[in-house]
């Protein structure tokens, strides 16, 4: 494996962030009204339905990945994207605090390096470009290889769209001559990073010099207590399961189920389209989905559940949605506690809800911490108690969430495709990464009023004016 660029490489970088420069320098003069009109032409060009289409056809048939009828509603994620920027300020003032004289300003960050994802390369790029002009950022996109053609064609169409509107196609440009040695350059030289991939890409980015954004591992898990509505926790386990053939960090991968209500959530998972596997046939899927070691095989990433069974030896009806196995224990030598990344789901049994926390735990302690989990429940104590027991940045409840912690129209989570796990998952934020993070902000400060506490106020118990003379 190459580990330096090649002049070639090397003179592409030049181009692109020569043009990246010129058009940074056009893009940053531009008002309100002009970034606005800017972030609707190209949110357009790529999330119409004719052409949203079109790239997950294209992507699936390049990379073998994904479930074309679940990734089409990803369309869905750009509007939302979409909504949020239009309402919000990015040029000039943004925010005003009277009672603490603070005027804060918006500027650009400038150059984004954008590390694109494989199961998203039409996704992540329109998403990332609305928040970028937003912001007043260029973007140089860096496609994965297994899905550049899709990349490339995203962002050509998002080019064209800010040429028929007199911007410079140049905000947005897409390396051509991609491998790991040309994203590791281009996040060197850019001034911020988005890293949206693999936990390997995401340390590189950490350590490439530059500002960076990256996402932690997932392993999502819900705790699914007596109170909950069984239907809706079974119907939004199936929707979330098999988004795009569960291979997003955020698909739900255990359920940690009140054992009262055990066997009738198995059974409702059933009706929404689960196959219960055998202990016979867990042990086939056992083999096929990791090595002796634990760590994931790629063939069986995010597959439909007939061939997941096939590629084990075993065949389930055509109708079936997604595989759930019996939890056979918690921890790093039990496989499938890990993450899943494919139409595959782990169903454990608890007694005492104390006893549902110490498992929660446990699945983190093997993989996803800081990433998300979820509960269903109408009791608020129990929600309380998992919001503070619980290592993860975002905890969604009675909601799908593969489908609602990047953001969704029923909840009120900042609309993204990138989620930060805070250093839990070895990221810098803790949440959702969205138009601020895509904005230096200056702060002006006037003269307030003096606010200052005595001694006696800020010490309390503690103070001893005997100490002060």
């Amino acid at each position: 494996m190459a580990t330096e660029i090649t002049l070639e490489q090397q003179q592409e970088l030049d181009e692109v962030f020569d043009r990246a420069r010129k058009a940074l320098a056009i893009i940053e003069t531009y008002d309100q009204e002009k970034v606005d009109r800017l972030c609707q032409a190209v949110a357009w060009a790529v999330a119409n339905k004719k052409t949203f289409l079109r790239l997950v056809d294209m992507g699936i048939e390049e990379s073998g990945l994904g479930d074309p009828v679940s990734r089409e509603g990803k369309r869905f994620k750009i509007r939302g994207v979409l909504r949020d920027a239009l309402r919000q300020k990015s040029v000039g003032v943004i925010e005003e605090i009277p009672e603490k004289g603070i005027v804060k300003y918006a500027k650009p960050v400038g150059i984004i390096g954008s590390i694109v994802p494989t199961t998203n390369p039409d996704l992540t790029p329109a998403g990332t470009a609305i928040y970028a002009i937003k912001a007043r950022d260029v973007v140089i996109f860096s496609p994965h290889p297994r899905s550049k053609k899709t990349t490339f064609e995203t962002v050509r169409l998002m080019r064209e769209a800010l040429e028929r509107e007199g911007a410079p196609a140049d905000i947005f440009q897409c390396l051509t001559k991609v491998n790991i040695p040309m994203t590791k350059a281009l996040m060197s030289r850019a001034d911020m990073v988005l890293a949206t991939g693999g936990p390997d890409m995401v340390k590189s980015a950490y350590s490439s010099g530059t500002p960076a954004y990256g996402v932690g591992a997932g392993n999502s898990t819900m705790i699914i207590d007596e109170t909950a509505n069984i239907e809706e926790a079974a119907r939004n386990t199936m929707l979330s399961k098999t988004s795009d053939f569960g291979s997003g960090c955020s698909a739900d991968g255990n359920l940690i189920i009140e054992a009262s209500i055990f066997d009738k959530m198995v059974e409702q998972l059933v009706k929404e389209g689960g196959y219960l596997a055998s202990e016979e046939e867990k042990a086939k899927l056992k083999a096929v989905m990791w090595d002796e070691e634990g760590h994931r095989l790629s063939d069986t990433v995010a597959i439909a559940p007939q061939k997941l069974a096939e590629a084990a030896g075993f065949t389930i009806p055509a109708d079936r949605k997604f595989i759930i196995v019996y939890g056979d224990g918690i921890g790093k030598e039990h496989f499938f506690s890990n993450e899943k990344l494919t139409t595959l789901l782990a169903v454990y049994k608890y007694e005492g809800f104390e006893n549902a926390l110490n498992m929660m735990r446990a699945v983190y302690e093997v993989k996803g911490k800081g990433h998300s989990c979820g509960i269903y429940s109408f009791n608020d104590d129990h929600i309380h108690r998992l919001a503070l027991a619980a290592p993860v940045s975002r905890i969604m409840v009675r909601q799908p969430q593969s489908k609602a912690n990047a953001g969704a129209f029923n909840n009120g989570m900042p609309m993204t495709s990138s989620l930060g796990c805070g250093t839990w998952g070895g990221n810098i934020i803790s949440e959702n990464v969205h138009l601020k993070h895509y904005m230096n902000t200056t702060w002006v400060s006037k003269p307030i009023p003096e606010d200052r506490p005595s001694d006696a106020e800020l010490f309390g118990d503690f103070y001893d004016p005997e100490c002060e003379k």
